[in-house]
């Protein structure tokens, strides 16, 4: 007898591709994570907290996001 192994979940491994809005987020392809757009961290996406609408890019925590937020002075 062949007992199968055990699989994590029904959910593929791999990066999500999301659609972020105000206060939510919209799965476009399922995944694990998605890369932060300043550290290229992988942010498990049930983890995922900050977030750009209008850049539609993903950020590890508040620092990073802030980061991306603040122009670069010169």
């Amino acid at each position: 007898m062949v007992i199968p192994m055990l699989t994590r979940s029904s959910q593929p491994a791999g990066e999500a591709r999301l659609r972020y809005l105000d206060a939510d987020i919209e799965v476009l392809a399922p995944g694990d994570y998605v890369v932060c757009a300043v550290t290229s961290r992988k942010i498990p996406v049930q983890a995922l907290r900050y977030w750009s609408v209008d850049r539609q890019e993903a950020y590890w925590d508040a620092d990073a996001a802030s980061s991306r937020m603040v122009p670069a002075k010169d």
